[in-house]
């Protein structure tokens, strides 16, 4: 079959399977295959697996990795299905049936999802047990089995430290319901049937269907026009600042951060250092929602509040300059591969405040919804627009006295069962005096949508390209490394400048998360160290402090702004205030409305003309330079747009 590679080399390459006893594993040739030299090994038991007819693609996202291969005939799709699906029988009953004892001597790494299958079967047959129980008694008797079984997954959780047995606890707890009023109750297993009725009808066939059918093992023939969510691969998605204010920062006996201003503002702008309200941990069934979205961008599907954090990703950009220090200090270095160095720290700093994030997502912009920060103590102004909703476009441009960098970025997103990978296409661009980088960002990948504790991995390379009105002068190229087994390689990245000649002139390396060093060890020099985190973020979304300050809304700013920032969100608002059921209800309203506006718009062929950006000749988006003007003479409060007045009725 064909094996689709995201990096080097990325695209089809052909390569050699042997599926045996539910165990897939491939090479690079035949002659290699059969000495043992194998490029990889998958258990398809453990797998989900997704299957296009259309494409004859078959998807296995293991949790660890996500695997693409084709076929390259239909006969060969077809043969590879069934015994794919043969063998993943087999495998599943296999691990099923396994002592204990036997699976402890495996890789230890692995030991969570073996157990974890093994309990889950284990359960499934105590329900079906429950079904033919007559007596009150044995019910009894059949729950407090279950409970103990619930029990051995909370030491298997403590022995191999995999948190994997959230959902669980969630069906636990609807049948303990079930079981204490008769088994009259719905399943949250499938909610459109009683239990009893559908464990029933379910245990008549001649082959038992585990637990793990239903969360996270299940198998889904995927169609090109199944869903409007389905999107082709092949589908496209598509300065002025015065320098004539210093400030100083420092903190209150409060501890709350201030920016005091040498233009005589003494303490004009007060920093919060903490959200309003923490994160409500509320249980939210997500397979409920994924199941019938796998392999499909995730982009239309709505999604319940819980699983957002209070900001959007207008904001998210902006999350992208906080070191914006090293673009200071690239402006102020005279030698240029020097100060490729600092251009590529600041590119990798970016991801830095996505490693305590992946248990959240941010809000969707509506379409010409804006968001603006002004940090005198950074020394920049940033703006941002979301210029398309479908798909969605998200533009930025932020200006200081040293620099110019603006984005659009536009996002796939594709759910594998149990990883969901996201793709942002667009360029980012830079200038510094003249000069022009340019750079595309990696991919990334959320492990563990489903249960367990989520993680974030970015993988791929990143090309940063220098050109002046003489040509290429510098190049480099950074590889954010995948994570391997056991863990090794994570969030390490490599990279190096070259010359115009190609020559290698600097090294560099380290962590996405941690820092990025200049050298190689023992000598190196630090270019970059990620900022200390808040002592209680994990209670408040993971944020930075600098994300913490992003939504906060001042009264002197209120009059300043127009009405289609973000900060004016009711619900964004109302979650960072810890009204979750708010929140939810607002939400919902405004995608309603969002939809209605959408198809007036279409209905009479109307099209939104975003009013900050526009498209440059290479089909990016760039400021058209009037927003900072309009917002200081007239003042957007005197201002009258009609799409305005819809998004304030929307916020409203």
């Amino acid at each position: 079959m064909l094996k689709k590679r995201k990096w080097p080399m990325k695209g089809w390459h052909k390569r050699y399977f042997l599926l045996e006893r539910g165990i897939l594993t491939y090479a690079k040739t035949g002659t290699d295959l059969k000495k043992g030299r194998l490029r990889g090994r998958i258990d398809v038991g453990l797998s989900v697996m997704a299957m296009k007819k259309k494409s004859m693609c078959i998807d296995l996202d293991t949790e660890d990795s996500i695997y693409h291969l084709k076929a390259k005939t239909r006969d060969l799709f077809e043969q590879w299905v069934t015994q794919l699906h043969h063998h993943r029988m087999f495998r599943q009953n296999e691990i099923a049936m396994e002592p204990p004892e036997r699976q402890l001597q495996s890789d230890p790494t692995s030991n969570r999802r073996v157990f974890t299958l093994l309990i889950q079967s284990s359960i499934t047959s105590k329900i079906k047990m429950v079904t033919f129980f007559l007596d009150l008694s044995e019910c009894e008797s059949g729950l407090l089995e279950l409970n103990l079984l619930l029990k051995n997954m909370e030491v298997l959780h403590r022995t191999f430290s995999a948190p994997a047995i959230n959902l669980l606890q969630v069906g636990l707890f609807g049948l303990n319901m079930c079981l204490c009023f008769g088994l009259c109750g719905w399943d949250v297993l499938d909610g459109s049937r009683p239990l009893l009725q559908q464990v029933s009808s379910e245990s008549r066939g001649s082959i038992p269907e585990s637990l793990s059918e239903f969360f996270d093992a299940k198998e889904y023939l995927l169609s090109g026009s199944s869903s409007e969510n389905e999107v082709s691969d092949d589908d496209s998605y598509i300065s002025d600042v015065s320098d004539s204010t210093s400030v100083e920062y420092c903190r209150n006996e409060n501890g709350i951060a201030k920016e005091i201003l040498s233009n005589g503002n003494d303490c004009a702008v007060t920093r919060r250092d903490r959200l309003p309200s923490s994160r409500m941990n509320e249980s939210v069934n997500l397979w409920s929602i994924l199941r019938s979205n796998i392999g499909k961008d995730l982009s239309k599907v709505a999604m319940p509040v819980q699983l957002n954090e209070p900001l959007n990703t207008l904001q998210r950009l902006c999350e992208e300059v906080e070191y914006c220090h090293l673009l200071d200090t690239a402006a102020n270095t005279h030698d240029p591969h020097m100060r490729m160095v600092y251009i590529a720290a600041f590119a990798v700093s970016a991801y830095a405040c996505s490693f305590t994030r992946a248990g959240g997502k941010p809000f969707n912009p509506i379409l010409g919804e804006t968001y603006e920060c002004l940090r005198p103590d950074k020394g920049f102004r940033f703006i941002a627009e979301q210029v398309s909703h479908h798909p969605p476009v998200s533009t930025c441009h932020c200006e200081s006295k040293n620099y110019t960098f603006w984005q659009d970025v536009r996002w796939k997103n594709k759910f594998w069962g149990k990883s969901m990978e996201i793709v942002p296409m667009g360029v980012t661009h830079l200038e510094l005096f003249g000069d022009r980088y340019e750079w595309s960002k990696v991919t990334s990948c959320i492990h563990n949508i489903l249960s367990g504790q989520r993680w974030i991995e970015h993988y791929g390379e990143m090309s940063i390209k220098h050109s002046t009105t003489m040509g290429d002068v510098s190049h480099c190229k950074v590889t954010f490394l995948k994570v391997g087994s056991g863990g090794l390689n994570a969030n390490e990245v490599e990279g190096m400048v070259t010359d115009s000649d190609g020559r290698v002139i600097h090294s560099l390396f380290g962590k996405w998360s941690e820092a990025l060093y200049l050298g190689k060890p023992p000598s190196v020099t630090c270019i970059w160290r990620a900022n200390p985190m808040p002592e209680d973020h994990e209670q408040y979304y993971g944020f930075t402090q600098f994300a913490t300050e992003l939504n906060e809304l001042e009264e002197g700013l209120k009059p300043l702004l127009p009405l289609t920032d973000t900060r004016f969100r009711p619900d964004q608002r109302l979650l960072e205030e810890g009204d979750i059921a708010g929140a939810e209800e607002q939400k919902e309203r405004i995608e309603v409305l969002q939809r209605e506006r959408r198809r007036v718009l279409q209905e009479n062929t109307m099209t939104h003309s975003p009013r900050f950006f526009k498209r440059a000749d290479d089909d990016s988006w760039v400021s058209n330079g009037t927003y900072w003007d309009l917002r200081k003479d007239p003042g957007f409060s005197k201002l009258e747009f009609p799409d305005w007045e819809w998004i304030a009725s929307v916020y409203d």
